[in-house]
């Protein structure tokens, strides 16, 4: 495509030109593409500009500011949001109803159950995220949660000419700060929850919360046309309320779901040994529903997935019989197994003190002896909340053990101090495979086990390094 169509009316130097390729990575010039030097927090694109000329580069997108470039180069004050909507312009199509989802716990299940009601429904769903791309085919790999934009289009793309209809989409909060969703047509957006994670990248907890607004205040807005597009929103909580109301008041058409939510209302929750009970309250009806999970935090998300499936077409009778087929998703709340007096082992990537309450206070119900917790925490990621789960992990597990998660380019045991200062009496084992060998060797009957912060992860970060890890695939390793 001409490169003056792909920045319609931006500022342009020089001459047009065919532009085949668009990318923010020098090693991926070639001859035709864009080359677009973004600014970064670790590196600034602007510095590979030559390099990208060295290999072909046929233009330059970037910050205003640049001279003597031998190419065409676009100058804009925001180069990573046209970036964007040049991705979406070289890659057009996506599947006709795309949902994004963001929120700090809870997107990857929300979006997986919501694929799970599309399908049952009848429609070509897929959905992608922390865990992949999934469809009803199976899981194929995405190097992060949100997409840079040109994989995010070509992903949309490659969805669409593959029959998809329906595809729901996690929305990070770098994601949607440096722009990568601005190309994107949104049916129907969602809110989760808000809670201590990324401070690594986000300084206050109000940054963190104003850069997931922008998909309800910004995004979703931009997609209203006669009337404004659903915003299924879980409100139990300060975070979710002001996020309700600033959806609402950028014209969105809200629906309110939760414990303490107007549209779907979760009444009551009666926890069996691996499922729960639930009654609902929709349009003033209570409705009772059997949710094949366990743990309550799965409640809420199927209720989000639920409403969200209600919001882009399906029945509401239909909707509320699929949450009866759900099936879990990798690495949430997963089964690896159970010993042989019944005891379960559960693996889930609880990684944030929110998230790691929620799971353990998810399992109590389901358990009638101890809850055992083997977990540790990232290392290169937000320090202070590293003894705010283990304090956590004292207050809630009868037993805990603190092993490595991630520990990146920080010291290992440098990071178990800090998450053991808040749980003293823990046990401290490095070597995670150990860790969770020891969990299984205490379990008893009625005993609970639970391995939280890596989930569906298949390697563990140490240095440079990336080794082969399953936290299942070690479990059931060792059990009986």
């Amino acid at each position: 495509m001409m490169l003056s169509k792909l920045v319609a009316l931006q500022k342009m130097s020089g001459s047009d030109v065919d532009i085949t390729n668009l990318t923010a990575d020098s090693r991926a010039v070639r001859a035709g593409s864009l080359f677009a030097a973004l600014p970064g927090t670790l590196a600034d694109g602007r510095d590979y500009i030559e390099a990208a000329l060295e290999s072909g580069a046929s233009a330059v997108l970037s910050l205003p500011g640049l001279a003597g470039l031998p190419v065409p180069y676009i100058e804009s004050a925001e180069p990573r949001q046209l970036y964007a909507q040049i991705a979406a312009r070289l890659h057009p199509g996506q599947p006709e109803t795309v949902v994004a989802i963001t929120g700090t716990n809870g997107k990857s299940s929300t979006i997986e159950f919501l694929r799970q009601i599309w399908e049952y429904a009848g429609k070509n769903a897929a959905c992608f995220g922390t865990l992949g791309v999934t469809t009803s085919e199976g899981v194929d790999p995405l190097k992060h949660t949100t997409p840079d934009a040109v994989a995010l289009h070509q992903t949309l793309q490659g969805l669409a000419q593959s029959g998809i209809t329906h595809a729901g989409m996690e929305a990070s909060s770098h994601g949607l700060q440096q722009y990568r969703l601005d190309g994107v047509k949104l049916a129907a957006v969602g809110f989760t929850n808000l809670t201590q994670d990324h401070f690594d990248y986000h300084d206050t907890m109000e940054d963190y919360f104003t850069a997931k607004s922008r998909l309800f205040t910004e995004l979703a807005s931009k997609n209203i046309q006669a009337r404004g597009i659903p915003a299924v929103m879980n409100v139990d909580g300060e975070y979710g309320l002001r996020m309700a109301d600033l959806a609402q008041s950028s014209g969105l058409d809200v629906m309110r779901v939760g414990w303490a939510g107007d549209d779907i209302r979760i009444a009551e929750v009666t926890p069996r040994s691996s499922s729960q009970d639930l009654e609902l309250v929709l349009g003033g009806k209570r409705i009772k529903v059997d949710l094949p999970l366990a743990g309550e935090f799965q409640v809420l998300n199927a209720v989000s997935a639920l409403g969200l499936a209600v919001a882009t077409g399906v029945s509401q009778d239909v909707a509320l019989e699929a949450l009866a087929h759900l099936n879990g998703v990798a690495g949430r709340m997963e089964l690896a197994g159970r010993i042989d007096t019944g005891a379960p082992v559960f693996v889930d990537f609880a990684h944030t003190p929110d998230g790691l309450e929620k799971l353990l206070r998810g399992v109590r119900p389901h358990t009638m002896g101890r809850i055992i917790v083997v977990f540790g925490c990232g290392g290169d990621r937000d320090p202070d909340k590293r003894p705010k789960m283990g304090r956590i992990a004292k207050k809630l597990a009868d037993k805990v053990i603190v092993t490595d998660d991630n520990p990146r380019s920080e010291v290992p045991a440098d990071i178990r101090a800090a998450v053991m200062a808040g749980c003293p009496d823990a046990t401290e084992i490095g070597d995670r495979a150990e860790a969770i060998e020891r969990g299984i060797s205490l379990l008893a009957k009625g005993d609970c086990l639970v391995i939280a912060g890596k989930g569906h992860e298949q390697g563990q970060i140490v240095g440079d390094k990336i080794i082969p890890f399953s936290d299942v695939a070690v479990a059931r390793r060792f059990l009986p």
